[in-house]
């Protein structure tokens, strides 16, 4: 006699193992946000750009705390975006969506390296703007894959480096703003240059 619990002939076990560490993989990667871990995804360029966004923040949001939220949940967002993408979890539709995010994250790079390059050109309106497409096609590729929580990240990164505030503090000529942007304009165009954004 079949006890119960146990699988009728025929029946399609449901039982994904790939699933399963898939799920695992991304819930490991989501707690272990550190530099060490985030290394696997991000290299040395990204790395020193991530430092500089961090400093940044710091420096405009007064709080140490926040700056590092952000640059964690930044993080985060990049290492589930991986393990989706290398695990090959978009539709082709989403897909389609996670090649136009990034043509955004292209463009917003370009742009932003080119208003710290040619004097008189920054427009902060135009950066927010970008920074917010490139928000909602994340959700949009993101959607069925990842948590509320996960949305709730991508909108703290997006929303606190959108903010015309501190975009406008960035690109003043003060110091230590002023720093900041060279650095970060040096390592955008490192990465541009070799094809990692």
């Amino acid at each position: 006699m079949e006890q119960k619990g146990d699988s009728q002939p025929g029946a399609m076990d449901v039982f994904n193992t790939k699933h399963l560490a898939m799920q695992a993989q991304k819930k490991l990667l989501g707690k272990m946000a550190s530099k060490s871990v985030a290394s696997i995804f991000i290299d040395d360029t990204s790395s020193e750009v991530l430092d500089e966004l961090y400093r940044v923040s710091k420096e405009f949001s007064h709080s140490k705390k926040e700056a590092q939220k952000v640059i964690k949940d930044l993080i985060k967002v990049v290492i589930k975006l991986g393990v989706l993408y290398r695990n090959r979890q978009f539709s082709p539709e989403e897909l389609a969506v996670v090649h136009r995010f990034r043509t955004k994250v292209h463009q917003l790079a370009m742009t932003a390296v080119s208003f710290h390059q040619i004097d008189f050109t920054f427009d902060r309106r135009v950066l927010a703007g970008i920074l917010g497409e490139c928000r909602d096609l994340l959700h949009q590729a993101i959607g069925r894959h990842l948590t509320a929580k996960s949305h709730g990240r991508v909108n703290h990164v997006f929303n606190h480096f959108a903010d015309c505030e501190l975009l406008a503090a960035l690109y003043s000529r003060a110091e230590p703003y002023r720093t900041h942007l060279h650095r970060l304009s040096d390592g955008v165009n490192k990465m541009l240059e070799e094809g990692s954004i």
